[in-house]
């Protein structure tokens, strides 16, 4: 057998070794199941590692989730929320995950973090609602929310301001309306039933101090036009 008959024959007996070998494994991203990496993949980089800390609503809330409900967090997940950061993740619609995985992440965010039997038979706010009236919602702010946010609702002592038009270029209505329900379980924020002693809002206050708090976004647009009209 010649030299290079031998190193053929050597070469063959080194790839075909290889033959029923596992070869490391790869998951096709729309065929990944495991809530652990979808969460990671898609959620914990705005809301926390575990759902919990994150710059957006934290997932990791008991009252959050009794009041949305899983039908509807899967509504947002797929679709986002308009106006906000929040993307929808749907293919149909643009995004990266199936209707499956989608379903995943919900089922698993109330399965790991939802406590229903605390809320048997509290009768909680609806999520959605219409905005009621910024005038009245004005008078409920001074008298629930003002403590700690501040007469001008501009921020007190340890917190920032609400009608920062920066802020609410960032937020939606229904996230106010979110946040002033359930508050910030993380940041130490009272939620509806908490923001004074033996008084918890009733729906009708807290769509109307959504709307005084979204108000001050169409006032500062309006304020910004009338400054640029100025200089023309």
């Amino acid at each position: 057998m010649t030299r290079r008959a031998l190193w053929l024959t050597a070469g063959m007996a080194v790839l075909l070794s290889g033959c029923g070998r596992a070869t490391e494994g790869y998951t096709l991203p729309d065929r990944v199941t495991e809530f652990s990496v979808l969460y990671k993949d898609n959620c914990a980089g705005c809301h926390g590692v575990d759902g919990r800390f994150g710059a957006a609503r934290p997932l990791n809330d008991p009252m959050y989730l009794a009041v949305i409900g899983t039908e509807q967090m899967r509504g947002v997940i797929a679709k986002g929320v308009p106006g906000t950061a929040m993307t929808g993740f749907a293919q149909s619609g643009g995004g990266t995950l199936t209707d499956q995985q989608i379903a995943i992440l919900a089922a698993n965010i109330e399965a790991r973090w939802a406590r229903p039997q605390e809320f048997s038979g509290v009768n909680l706010p609806p999520y959605r609602d219409d905005l009621g009236d910024p005038v009245r919602g004005e008078a409920v702010f001074k008298s629930y929310c003002s403590t700690c946010h501040g007469d001008n609702a501009r921020g007190g002592t340890a917190t920032n301001s609400v009608t920062d038009p920066a802020l609410l270029a960032l937020v939606s209505d229904q996230a106010i309306r979110s946040t002033v329900i359930t508050g910030r379980l993380d940041l130490g924020m009272p939620n509806w039933k908490n923001h004074s002693h033996g008084h918890a809002l009733t729906p009708q206050e807290i769509s109307d101090v959504v709307a005084w708090i979204s108000s001050h976004r169409t006032l500062a647009i309006t304020t910004v036009r009338k400054g640029t009209s100025s200089h023309d």
